[in-house]
């Protein structure tokens, strides 16, 4: 792991997620580019001394000998992947340095602070032969996966309308001015990139109404805004969207939403039926028909597909939620990386960890925002990031 020290909220959710299936197990890590703290950090998980790193590029050099059996540690239990939880700024040097020292990598996103920083990440990725995954854990939650296959199934009908809604309320006071870390570095685009909450959560809503639509959207119009006084980076905004069947959609992302927690809330409209699912109630699946009652499909019941049917954990009733979301990423990422060491397969239908494409995607969203933000213009394309 690479980040997710002292004070870090992601890296613990990660960890978390990680060991879920008592599967995978933390070796080694560079959790601050502070020595001690990075020591400290990971003496609190348990590690051995010397294998809590001061830097990164130095931890993939020494695990990378261990891997190899260069040097001999523990019957050579070498690094097989890497989990970076940086800030954003950092995502980019790690993950290529991770590529280049010959490890697979698994990355929070965004995947970088720029476009341009992504498309080469693509290079590298294509160079290296080597797996990447990015942590959208909300397409990973038994429900979505059930809507995105309902959706492929044709259950909705052609696709109108997609209206999702990402609402915090943590940004709504200046935090980051009153010892914050999280905040601070979410809002400093030097750390952030080109945008606060869009490039935050923003960019989550835009990856599940891809996800689960299969739609691609092709144009955009955008109104972001600092609402607290003195930030230079979004706070909030608003994002019109056209897909490419010439269907609509909304997208509300902010995070100045007095009292509210972690509203993330997707409705899609087709023309025979609609389907609803909110975040903070994901065991709950609304799908709506025009000429029938309604349904309320629930998480751990028989009637699901395949694939929900292997996102889900617990039998029904018992709530399934966020770290479980992640952790299939981790189960998933994992199999594909037992896989490929084996020479075989990982198919499990519609078990995905998304990859370069989202992260593509994900930054010409943000880029592309920002820009429409800045302009006179209504609509702008969005760019071309096809592999």
């Amino acid at each position: 792991m690479v980040g997710g020290g002292e004070g870090a909220f992601i890296g613990a959710v990660h960890r978390s997620a990680a060991r879920l299936d008592g599967d995978l197990e933390l070796v080694c890590g560079a959790f601050s580019s502070d020595a001690e703290r990075s020591r400290r950090a990971g003496a609190s998980l348990h590690l051995d001394p010397e294998r809590c790193y001061a830097d990164y590029r130095e931890m993939f050099a020494s695990e990378r000998e261990i891997a190899s059996g260069a040097r001999s540690y523990n019957d050579n239990e070498g690094m097989d992947f890497v989990v970076i939880v940086t800030p954003n700024h950092l995502h980019f040097p790690v993950a290529v340095a991770a590529l280049e020292s010959g490890f697979h990598v698994l990355s929070d996103k965004p995947a970088t602070v720029s476009l341009a920083e992504c498309r080469k990440l693509s290079d590298e990725i294509k160079k290296s032969g080597l797996l990447y995954g990015l942590t959208h854990p909300y397409t990973s939650y038994p429900l979505i996966v059930e809507a995105r296959q309902r959706v492929a199934a044709g259950q909705l009908g052609t696709i109108r309308k997609v209206i999702v809604e990402y609402t915090q309320g943590w940004l709504a006071d200046a935090v980051e001015r009153t010892g914050n870390a999280q905040a601070k570095w979410r809002l400093d685009p030097a750390k952030a990139g080109p945008s606060g909450c869009f490039g935050d959560i923003g960019v989550h809503a835009f990856n599940l109404v891809e996800f689960v639509t299969g739609l691609r959207v092709t144009e955009l119009s955008a109104d972001l805004n600092r609402i607290v006084e003195g930030r230079v980076l979004d706070d909030d905004g608003v994002a019109l969207l056209r897909f490419d069947n010439d269907a609509s959609g909304v997208l509300v992302a902010s995070q100045i939403c007095t009292g509210d927690e972690n509203g993330l809330r997707l409705r899609v409209y087709g023309e025979a039926a609609s389907l609803e699912w909110n975040q903070q109630e994901p065991n709950s699946l609304w799908l709506k028909h025009a000429h029938r009652p309604t349904e309320l499909l629930r998480s751990g019941v028989g009637h699901l597909g395949t694939a929900a049917r292997y996102h889900s954990r617990l039998p029904a009733g018992h709530p399934e939620g966020y770290i479980e979301a992640f952790a299939n990423l981790y189960r998933v990422f994992g199999e594909q990386v037992r896989a490929r060491a084996s020479g075989s397969t990982h198919a499990v239908a519609d078990a995905k960890v998304p990859g370069i494409e989202a992260a593509l995607r994900g930054m010409a969203f943000i880029e592309t925002v920002v820009a429409a933000n800045e302009s006179t213009q209504k609509w702008h394309a969005f760019p071309d990031v096809s592999l």
